[in-house]
């Protein structure tokens, strides 16, 4: 507004001046003249206020075009201002707008981050809670387990080895089945125990003699090299295992004799673990 009312003050010079020529032209009729001369003065008179009057009117009209001028330029100088106070604004309110959404964001992310450390807190308490009482109920059961384990195997026990030793004698049996070379490294180990001179006898079951005696070479190398190896199919043989004759004794090599060998120790083992921990209880 202090911009319009500048402009709206401003007069040019050339107005001014026809202002000055109109003012001088008018005051002609107030000075005295003398009687001979009135006819020309009139005329003169008139002429001056023709002149003047066409100043006056080309004064007016410079000064409606100027002030039009004046009023078209202040409007769009107004209208400008207008539109850069508007977008101004826009921009004022649009920062404002992303502060408050800063503002918004900071104020949710840090209560989020109270809400979940508060969270955090309680679940690893409630956590530690519940951990405790899983531990101690934990710890009953396994107390409980073996005080059962303890009546299991006093009870069971003899039961469990021969069950153990039945179990073994199978696994064994079918793994020598599927590899027969565990067979052959059995039957060599226990060649290897007879270093004599002499005849040697390995008898094995009918059904592993053809096996066993294509190996002939590689087992007479087990022996001594002054020893005659003989292989001999023996019915009382009944498995993978083997028994070596000599001059000087025998070696039982058969897997079922060995495995009742191991489950007559393991159930003596077992009964005397049984009246060792009932001497105890008694006393």
């Amino acid at each position: 507004m202090s911009r319009l009312i500048k402009h709206s003050q401003y007069v040019p010079v050339d107005v001014l001046k026809r202002l000055e020529q109109a003012r001088q032209h008018g005051g002609l009729d107030e000075e005295p003249t003398g009687s001979d001369e009135a006819t020309g003065e009139v005329h003169v008179q008139d002429s001056a206020k023709e002149t003047a009057e066409q100043a006056r009117k080309q004064m007016l009209k410079d000064a409606q075009e100027f002030a039009e001028g004046q009023v078209r330029n202040a409007a769009q100088e107004a209208e400008n201002i207008v539109e850069s106070a508007r977008t101004e604004a826009e921009e004022w309110w649009r920062q404002r707008r992303e502060q408050d959404e800063h503002l918004v964001e900071a104020v949710k992310s840090e209560a989020y981050q109270q809400g979940y450390q508060e969270g955090l807190a309680q679940a690893e308490q409630e956590m530690s809670r519940k951990l405790a009482e899983m531990m101690e109920e934990a710890r009953q059961v396994l107390q409980d387990a073996y005080r059962a384990k303890e009546v299991i195997i006093q009870e069971a026990e003899p039961f469990l080895v021969e069950l153990s030793c039945d179990i073994a004698e199978k696994i064994v049996d079918k793994q020598l089945t599927v590899e027969p070379q565990f067979a052959m490294d059995l039957i060599r180990k226990n060649l290897a125990r007879k270093r004599e001179q002499g005849l040697i006898s390995l008898c094995v079951s009918p059904a592993q003699f053809s096996f066993v005696n294509a190996a002939r070479e590689e087992l007479a190398m087990a022996v001594d090299s002054q020893a005659e190896l003989q292989i001999l199919p023996d019915s009382t043989v009944r498995d993978h295992g083997c028994v070596i004759r000599s001059s000087f004794g025998s070696i039982d090599a058969r897997i079922d004799t060995q495995l009742a060998e191991i489950k007559k120790e393991l159930i003596r083992i077992a009964l005397d673990t049984d009246e060792n921990r009932n001497g105890e209880e008694d006393a």
